[in-house]
C-alpha cells in the first residue's frame, strides 16, 4: 500500500513562442497549490526545441532526456518555431541519372525536441481529455444541447506509426520530379500496451471504448483492430467496445460529442482527433495531455512523464501576455494526478478553473480582454478558496 509522498522534482522545459509563458503560469499554480498542501517541489529548467537549438545546435540534448527520466514529471510548453522550417524540409538526397532512387531522412527525433523526449521516455500513452465547459458552452461551434456534459478521453499512441515508421523519406527521381514517404508501422506488442491503457482508462470511467482505425484500407489498421478485439475480449469483457474507421469517427464527434468516452487511435489519427476535440471545449487553449510509459495503479505514481498543453506556440501573440494559460494549468492537474498519485488535488484545480470561467476573467480566445497573468492568479485564488486536498 503506497504512502503520500511530499517532495517532487519537477523538470521545466519552456519551448517556444508562448510556451515559457504558458508554462510560467502552470508553475505558479503547481507551486501555490503545493504550498497549501505543504508539499516541497523544487522546479528545475532547462530548453528545449528551438530554444535549445539557439543555445546549443540540438533540439534536445542528452542531458535533458537523461534529467527527464530522474524527475518525477516533466512540464513542457508548446514547440516549434518557423525559423527552423527549411532546416526541417531539408531531407532530400539527390541521386544520379539513371541510378536507382534513393533518399536521406533524418530520424524524426533530430527535427523535433518533443518527439525526441516522448520517444526515449517511452512515453507512449498519451491522454487528452477534452469536456464541455458549462461557461464555455456558447462559445463551442455546437448547439448547447448537443455538446453540453461532453467528456471524454483521447489517447493517442505517441511513440510509433506514421510518425516514426521506418522507411520514410523524400527523394528525386530519375528523370526528374520527387516522391515522399512514410511507414505506418506498428507491431503486435506495441498495439496491445496502448489497448490496455485505453481499457484500463475505461474502467476508471464510464467503461466505453472506442477504438478507431483504417482498417478497411491500411494493413496496419487491421491488425489494430484485430490486437484491440482479442485485448478485450480475452482481458476486459467489462467495458464496452466499439470500432469506427477514423472518417466515421470525425464525423460522429462532430455530430454527437456527447455519445464519446475513451477514445483510442494511433498516433495519426489521434493527433487529428484530439485537437477536433478543442471544439467541444471551447478553445484549443483549453486542451491539457499527459504522456506516460504505462497506466499506473490507481494510488501509484507513474514514471516519468511529460505534461503539455495541446495547443500550439502561436508565435504570433508570443510575448503579448494573452496566451491562454489553463490548458497548462489543466496539464499540472493531470500531473498531480498521475505523477505524484494525488487525484485530490487534481480535482481541486480543475474546479478552480471551471469556477474562474464562470465568474472570472478571460483569455481573447474565451472572449475577454484580460491578460495571462489576471486568469493564472483567480485560478489560484480559487484553489484556495477550496477546501483541503
Amino acid at each position: 500500500m503506497s504512502t503520500r509522498r511530499d517532495e517532487f522534482t519537477v523538470l521545466v522545459l519552456g519551448g517556444d513562442g508562448i510556451g515559457p509563458e504558458v508554462v510560467g503560469a502552470g508553475v505558479e499554480v503547481l507551486l501555490a497549490v503545493a504550498k497549501r498542501e505543504g508539499l516541497r517541489v523544487e522546479i528545475e529548467e532547462d530548453l528545449l526545441h528551438g530554444a535549445a537549438w539557439e543555445r546549443y545546435g540540438t533540439f534536445c540534448r542528452d542531458e535533458t532526456v537523461a534529467r527527464a527520466r530522474e524527475v518525477d514529471a516533466v512540464l513542457v510548453g508548446a514547440v516549434g518555431d518557423p525559423r527552423f522550417d527549411d532546416y526541417l524540409a531539408d531531407d532530400v538526397s539527390p541521386v544520379e541519372e539513371g541510378t536507382e532512387a534513393g533518399a536521406v531522412a533524418r530520424d524524426p527525433a533530430d527535427k523535433d525536441g518533443l518527439m525526441r523526449l516522448r520517444r526515449d521516455l517511452d512515453v507512449f500513452a498519451g491522454l487528452r481529455p477534452a469536456r464541455a465547459f458549462e461557461a464555455l458552452v456558447e462559445r463551442t461551434p455546437f448547439r448547447p444541447e448537443v455538446v453540453r456534459g461532453a467528456d471524454l478521453m483521447v489517447l493517442r499512441e505517441l511513440c510509433g506509426g506514421a510518425y516514426f515508421g521506418l522507411p520514410r523519406g523524400i527523394e528525386r527521381l530519375p528523370g526528374g520530379g520527387r516522391r515522399a514517404y512514410d511507414a505506418t508501422v506498428y507491431t503486435e506488442a506495441e498495439i496491445e500496451r496502448i489497448a490496455r491503457v485505453g481499457f484500463e482508462l475505461a474502467r476508471r470511467r464510464r467503461r466505453r471504448l472506442l477504438s478507431v482505425d483504417k482498417a478497411n484500407v491500411m494493413e496496419s489498421g487491421m491488425l489494430w483492430r484485430e490486437v484491440v478485439s482479442d485485448i478485450g475480449a480475452r482481458e476486459y469483457p467489462d467495458v464496452a467496445l466499439t470500432h469506427f474507421y477514423a472518417d466515421n469517427a470525425a464525423y460522429q464527434l462532430a455530430r454527437a460529442p456527447r455519445d464519446f468516452d475513451v477514445v483510442l487511435a494511433d498516433n495519426l489519427l489521434g493527433d487529428l482527433l484530439s485537437d477536433q476535440a478543442g471544439a467541444i471545449a471551447g478553445s484549443l487553449g483549453m486542451l491539457p495531455s499527459a504522456s506516460l510509459a504505462g497506466l499506473p495503479p490507481s494510488g501509484e505514481p507513474a514514471k516519468p512523464g511529460l505534461y503539455e498543453p495541446v495547443h500550439g506556440s502561436a508565435p504570433d501573440i508570443a510575448g503579448q501576455g494573452i496566451a491562454n494559460p489553463l490548458g497548462t494549468i489543466l496539464s499540472v492537474a493531470m500531473m498531480f494526478e498521475y505523477g505524484f498519485a494525488l487525484p485530490a488535488l487534481a480535482r481541486r484545480i480543475e474546479d478552480a478553473v471551471e469556477r474562474t470561467l464562470a465568474t472570472g476573467p478571460r483569455t481573447p480566445d474565451l472572449g475577454g480582454e484580460a491578460g495571462s497573468a489576471a486568469l493564472t492568479h483567480a485560478v489560484i485564488d480559487a484553489c484556495r478558496e477550496s477546501g483541503p486536498g
